[in-house]
């Protein structure tokens, strides 16, 4: 599939399906060395997160696909609600660990056989105890009855992950963007219109951004890469 940069505007292109092209698609998306916060997120045109079977994987592309495995390469950890993990199938992935972030603890028979001892984390508030799954430990954040995305990144961190990916779903990514700890959306546009079965991003106010790249392939799909807050008005 051939993709083109829009922003920058270089024009160059590349074939994602080759190895070439998918070196050229990570150096769009590498990050400087240091602490982040990522959103990563799929939207159809008017902003459903799913498709018609209620998850993403008919609204991706192969080219989604590749940028999804070039931005995990990238961070220590990809955070994910439990709602998302079960819904979406989550196995844990091959080059980050896996934090899971859940009020109940519950993750519903959901056994993430591919666990490996250290890879994958329960986030719960502060006080819980649930039993997770063999394989996966449990972290608790916070005080009190809930998790805040604050506390999600401190326990992260204190783990020594500290390049976070957060994969949603649209509710913890909103809450995300609200607390203001993200540095950075990565948002995939398919050029698809339908239902909006679940908003990609329901935010209640305006969240200042600024577009650091785009790239579109030759299917239709936009790639956008924002930054966020106060990091849009720096130049």
């Amino acid at each position: 599939m051939r993709v083109t940069e829009m922003l920058p505007e270089t024009g160059e292109s590349a074939d994602s399906t080759t190895d070439a092209g998918r070196a050229w698609l990570a150096r769009r998306y590498r990050r400087a060395p240091g602490a982040y916060v990522r959103l990563n997120m799929v939207t159809t045109l008017t902003g459903s997160a799913s498709g018609d079977d209620g998850t993403s994987d008919t609204i991706t592309s192969p080219t989604d696909r590749a940028v999804l495995g070039i931005i995990r390469r990238d961070a220590d950890v990809v955070v994910a609600g439990a709602a998302s993990v079960r819904a979406e199938g989550y196995v844990v992935p091959r080059t980050a660990a896996l934090a899971i972030v859940s009020r109940s603890g519950r993750l519903d028979g959901h056994r993430l056989a591919d666990a490996e001892a250290g890879r994958v984390v329960l986030v719960v508030p502060g006080g819980s105890a649930p039993e997770a799954p063999p394989g996966v430990a449990v972290v608790t954040a916070g005080a009190g009855p809930d998790v805040t995305p604050a506390d999600v990144v401190a326990a992260l961190a204190a783990r020594g992950w500290e390049r976070i990916v957060c994969e949603g779903g649209p509710t913890l990514a909103a809450q995300f963007l609200a607390a203001g700890v993200v540095d950075e959306v990565c948002l995939t546009v398919a050029p698809r219109i339908g239902p909006v079965r679940h908003p990609v991003l329901p935010v209640a106010t305006d969240v200042p951004t600024r577009v650091t790249g785009a790239i579109m392939d030759a299917a239709g799909f936009s790639y956008l890469r924002l930054s966020v807050g106060a990091r849009a008005t720096r130049g």
